[in-house]
């Protein structure tokens, strides 16, 4: 499961448990249980969800690596470089093989 999946889920999970939780033993207003339901959650991810959150912000951190290099060899290309415009079309072909994307 991809790690924004998970971050997403458990964080989802956690606020469901603590909305049920305050929900059931206190006789709060339902918006005021919603409200502490969010702040324990986000108390609660910050703990219990650190790994979950430190593997989906290394994610994301390849993903803008990936997206930065890709543009740094686009400029590269139009500015008239023929190496890049070549590095382009071996990315583009291994795209189309290990995703099946349509170029």
């Amino acid at each position: 499961m991809k790690p924004a999946v998970k971050y997403t889920l458990g964080r989802l999970g956690l606020f469901v448990a603590a909305f049920a939780v305050s929900f059931l033993l206190t006789p709060l207003n339902v918006l005021v249980c919603v409200m502490v339901a969010f702040v324990a959650s986000a108390a609660l991810s910050f703990i219990l969800l650190r790994r979950w959150r430190d593997e989906m912000a290394e994610q994301l951190g390849e993903m803008a690596a990936r997206r930065t290099a890709e543009k740094d060899r686009l400029r590269s290309a139009l500015a008239g470089d023929e190496e890049a415009a070549a590095a382009g079309d071996r990315v583009a072909a291994a795209d189309v093989v290990e995703h099946g994307k349509n170029p």
